[in-house]
């Protein structure tokens, strides 16, 4: 378990490093809601989403052997940590799946990173990772189950409560860093709301079985929500500080990308957009009166997917 303050140091850490993102606060009738919304935009991020907060905190927190780093990643940490390595001045080696979207193995490369495709899920592409980590020595920087990576994702959440004033945050669920980290920050004081796709349901299964359980990936999401196991430390703070985990269907995150170009133009790949489309499709719904925010953390898609 880490704390609060593990997420405010690391946040102090990152600072230099990353960007403040904007926050979108919309009026009850917008986008078809009838409550007041509030949207981070950080898929404006460094790297195109929030987990460059994540790969510069365990990057700046760790000793980086000459070997540099590995990771593994459906595209968008490894696009972190490929990012975060080229500002440091550290070399980067990142394992992904065949599923990884085009559009993230071009920007990896385009950060200068060595790129292995093994695999066809994310699983896969960690254990060749690993033994990689094995022969060379390099640091493993792990996607979500590693408390530095966490915490520093944690602090979008902090940054997002002094942007704006909201009573429960709905945060998109992979391998749990994220969760992990936003219900650190906030969790004391904020309903924190878990979404994940039918095809990727990580932490709604955990839930139901008590325990971290293996489940089947599939569908819209999956290269960037498809860890197969929620984390074992993620799960534990879920447990403690998230209050609901519900499921939206892939029609519905794909409504979401169109509705956020439509009438706000930003782009959001999938995972980006699930957050916002368990307020559209119902999944979610707030009580009277209550102030609801969610995070649109992923921009690492081809724009023409969805204008």
């Amino acid at each position: 378990m880490i704390s609060r303050s593990d997420v405010e140091a690391a946040w102090a850490r990152i600072r230099p490093h990353v960007r403040r993102t904007p926050v979108i606060e919309l009026q009850a009738g917008a986008l078809g809601l009838a409550a007041p919304l509030a949207l981070k935009l950080e898929s404006l991020q460094v790297s195109g989403t929030f987990k460059g907060r994540g790969a510069f905190h365990k990057l700046l927190a760790s000793d980086v052997p000459p070997a540099g780093v590995i990771a593994a990643s459906g595209g968008n940490h490894g696009v972190a940590v490929a990012y975060a390595a080229r500002a440091l001045g550290h070399r980067a080696e990142i394992f992904v799946p065949t599923i990884s979207a085009p559009a993230k193995v071009a920007r990896l490369r385009s950060y200068g990173a060595v790129v292995n495709q093994v695999g066809s899920v994310y699983d896969e592409a960690r254990m060749a990772s690993e033994k990689r980590a094995a022969e060379t020595g390099a640091l493993k920087v792990h996607a979500y189950e590693d408390p530095k990576v966490f915490a520093g994702a944690g602090s979008v959440a902090l940054e997002f409560a002094e942007q704006a004033k909201f009573d429960t945050l709905l945060v998109a669920v992979g391998g749990g860093g994220l969760i992990a980290g936003c219900a650190t920050a906030v969790g004391g004081t904020v309903r924190i709301v878990a979404v994940e796709t039918h095809g990727t349901p990580t932490l709604y299964e955990a839930r139901r079985a008590g325990h971290p359980v293996d489940v089947k990936i599939s569908g819209i999401a999956a290269d960037a929500l498809g860890a197969s196991r929620i984390g074992a430390p993620n799960f534990e703070i879920a447990q403690k500080l998230v209050r609901e985990a519900v499921l939206v269907d892939d029609e519905a995150v794909r409504a979401a990308q169109r509705a956020l170009w439509e009438e706000l133009h930003v782009v959001a790949e999938p995972s980006g957009a699930t957050g916002l489309a368990a307020l559209l499709s119902g999944a979610y719904k707030p009580a009277p009166g209550e102030r609801v925010a969610t995070l649109i953390c992923g921009a690492n898609t081809d724009p023409g997917s969805v204008v």
